[in-house]
């Protein structure tokens, strides 16, 4: 691997300001989805050296946060310096390790460095209230305080942002964090550790540890010393983890599947409406949680929208993510095997093919885009989230309907609606049973939002303050016995 700072590249894990071997001598190897070459290989920890990271993040808690939020906020600020300083090493390791085209992963490392932005200065907001008295001679109020140890289980599509949008928070409120990054992807994690220890970031403060995931969440989440768990990922595997935190009564922070419905009313320009739904379905190759998952077209610009659809997909250039493309590989086999699967599903049920011919694939991990028209509920690629670039696509009539459909699923992250008329708009965002609705615009998520579903979607609220609140304790007090006003 080339990079111009090659000590941003990684093999061991990072604990208590260390580079970390296994004990065991076990490590896993981490391929190039593109290419299948291996780039390398990562530690699989011992359990005790998970719990290790546990407790030198607990011993590090006890010191960063009596640190004065200016002295907290100086070092993200210069974290944050130091991720746009690298931004190319920090893309190139990405498009390697997770194979999305290069200017998307630019586009993630400026994403993720916008969050240690945010919430070095979002620290500083973390106010109490005071609460006026109903006690006489009292003074009430409350404080907020860190909760102290927070860990954070992240997934291979976006790898490095999913770290800076938990772990900026957590470091800002003065909490301390152990990373368990997907197993596919681990580079990036710990290339924002080196990042960290340059930025003077105090060992123990920041941990990213690697191991069999099974093993590390059953660890943490039922370590009663972590406070706080954040994951990022799959709704079975959310599920999980929130039965294995329930015994220590954690503060469970879950970002979850998504199954997002793009809504395409009849006052809209059907190219416009087209363009709109590439960008939404296929980055990432589709594999986004935020991906238009099912296409809502009104009737009356059903056919012309799928012939817009189809010309512009047609036009997407599939490869290698080092070269100049628009999707590249998905992450494994599996994935590829997934999607042919819903495929496979859809068109045994009375889906049309409009496009998409998988011998066009430049290697065994790509699977070329595909639009299915005429989907119905009973079809994979409607209940389940396809996380491939797979775009399924149906006519309506009816709006009361639409929202029905729209709503039939057991996801509620995100929703997309296209039109110009406000009152649709208005019963569009107020029907749709979706933690953030976006009208008229693909680009929703950023810093300042509270991104974040309802249903099995997920818990809690990633950015805004809200973001920094998952990480806050609320103190109330009680100060009895004071002097009045006239010293009485």
């Amino acid at each position: 691997m080339k990079l111009n700072d090659p000590r941003l590249f990684r093999q061991l894990a990072y604990i208590d300001g260390k580079w970390t071997h296994s004990e065991s001598g076990d490590d896993q190897a981490v391929f190039d989805p593109a290419s299948g070459e291996t780039l390398g290989h990562v530690p699989l920890l011992a359990a005790h050296q998970i719990t290790h990271a546990v407790d030198v993040a607990q011993r590090a808690f006890a010191l960063w946060r009596q640190l004065n939020v200016e002295a907290r906020a100086a070092r993200l600020h210069k974290w944050f310096d130091l991720l746009q300083e690298h931004r190319e090493d920090l893309a190139h390791i990405m498009t390697l390790e997770q194979g999305k085209p290069l200017k998307d992963a630019r586009g993630e490392v400026d994403y993720g460095a916008s969050f240690i932005q945010w919430f070095a200065e979002e620290g500083r907001r973390a106010y109490g209230e005071t609460i006026p008295s109903h006690i006489p001679n009292a003074a009430l109020g409350t404080l907020k305080e860190p909760i102290g140890v927070a860990a954070m289980v992240t997934p291979w599509n976006f790898p490095l942002a999913m770290i800076t949008r938990k772990a900026a928070a957590a470091l800002a409120a003065g909490c301390t964090v152990v990373v368990k990054p997907a197993n596919e992807t681990p580079f990036s994690a710990l290339a924002l550790a080196e990042l960290a220890e340059r930025a003077g970031i105090p060992a123990g403060v920041f941990n990213v540890i690697t191991g069999e995931p099974e093993r590390v969440s059953e660890l943490l989440c039922g370590d009663d010393r972590v406070k706080s768990v954040s994951f990022t990922g799959s709704t079975r595997v959310g599920r999980l983890l929130l039965r294995q935190s329930a015994d220590s009564v954690k503060r469970v922070a879950l970002e979850l599947g998504g199954n997002a419905p793009f809504i395409v009313c009849e006052d809209m320009d059907p190219d416009e409406a087209a363009k709109a739904a590439i960008d939404a379905k296929f980055q990432t190759a589709g594999q986004d949680c935020l991906a238009a998952n099912r296409i809502f077209v009104h009737r009356s610009l059903y056919d012309r929208f799928l012939d817009c659809f189809a010309e512009r997909m047609k036009n997407l250039k599939v490869g290698n993510g080092m070269m100049d493309v628009d999707i590249g590989p998905l992450i494994h086999g599996r994935a590829v095997e997934m999607a042919n699967a819903m495929v496979d599903d859809a068109l045994s049920k009375g889906a049309r093919l409009i496009a998409g011919d998988q011998r066009m694939a430049p290697g065994t991990n790509f699977f070329m885009p595909t639009l299915l028209a005429d989907i119905t509920s009973e079809m994979r690629v409607f209940r389940e989230e396809t996380f491939s670039p797979v775009a399924a696509v149906c006519a309506f009539d009816d709006y009361d309907a639409v929202i029905e459909a729209a709503n039939d699923t057991e996801y509620g992250l995100a929703a997309y609606v296209y039109t110009y008329d406000v009152r649709r708009i208005w019963k569009l965002l107020r029907g749709l049973e979706y933690g953030m609705v976006s009208v008229n615009s693909v680009k929703m998520t950023g810093p300042p939002i509270p991104f974040g579903g309802v249903k099995q979607s997920g818990l809690g609220r990633e950015g805004a303050r809200q973001g920094l609140e998952e990480y806050l304790e609320t103190k109330y007090y009680c100060l009895g016995n004071m002097p009045t006003l006239s010293g009485s």
